[in-house]
């Protein structure tokens, strides 16, 4: 009997003459932007970084850390940052294209932030609002040890300066790939990691991607659902 995993890969494939059809229905599309209207709002400054290296250089020397000494990480460091890894690039017409692609140009993954040590900004839960280039302030405290539990005990996430917490709204790629679409989030989440950890190399920093980790704990932390939307995909940032 196939596993869930043989089984997932085997029920999302295209198929050439079972493809289905059927135009889109514009009106249910759901919104592109998650935003916390009520959340206390950090405006996030600008960046200029135009003595970093080029593309060569960050690819030769971008590794995994684990090891993070206990000098912060500055906002205008962190602004670059988020916008390196999945902000809006440019605009054309009435789209807004990012600097990591998506299937379909939907977008479905949000970006949290555990905020361990950053110059200006309080230990916290914050969630990047990308349509406007800013932080929204979730919830204050000290919470780099629980998601290092939630990490499966990986102690970087509680050491590092800021963690990265990924999760999917499914329905934004459901809306146009149906079951196609749970293949597109890890994709597009992929994407949008590769681009923080050259970022972060760009700028002398440090950063590990992690997979492994207690969903239902994740998703907790951000009070995020775990159905509607769920954590894919961690990354931690910082000094060494």
């Amino acid at each position: 009997m196939a596993g869930i995993g043989e089984q997932f890969q085997q029920e999302t494939k295209y198929r050439r003459n079972d493809m289905g059809g059927g135009g889109l229905d514009w009106r249910s599309q759901p919104e592109v932007y998650k935003q916390y209207p009520n959340a206390k709002i950090i405006k996030l400054p600008h960046f200029s970084f135009n003595d970093a290296p080029g593309l060569k250089e960050v690819l030769k020397k971008r590794r995994s850390i684990r090891n993070f000494n206990d000098k912060p990480l500055s906002l205008e460091e962190l602004s670059y940052l988020l916008w390196a890894a999945n902000g809006i690039s440019r605009r054309e017409m009435d789209y807004e294209f990012r600097t990591a692609p998506s299937a379909g140009a939907l977008y479905p993954i949000e970006t949290y932030l555990v905020i361990n040590n950053v110059e200006d900004l309080e230990k916290g839960i914050y969630h990047y609002n990308v349509k406007h280039h800013q932080l929204e302030e979730i919830q204050l405290g000290d919470f780099g040890r629980f998601a290092a539990a939630g990490a499966l005990g990986q102690e970087m996430c509680a050491s590092a300066a800021v963690v990265f917490i990924w999760t999917a709204v499914f329905q934004r790629s459901k809306w146009k790939y149906k079951q196609r679409a749970y293949r597109y989030v890890y994709l597009d989440a992929g994407h949008i990691a590769g681009n923080l950890a050259l970022a972060a190399t760009s700028l002398g920093l440090g950063s590990c991607q992690i997979a492994a980790l207690f969903d239902d704990e994740i998703n907790a932390l951000i009070e995020v659902d775990g159905i509607e939307e769920s954590v894919l995909y961690m990354s931690v940032v910082g000094r060494y």
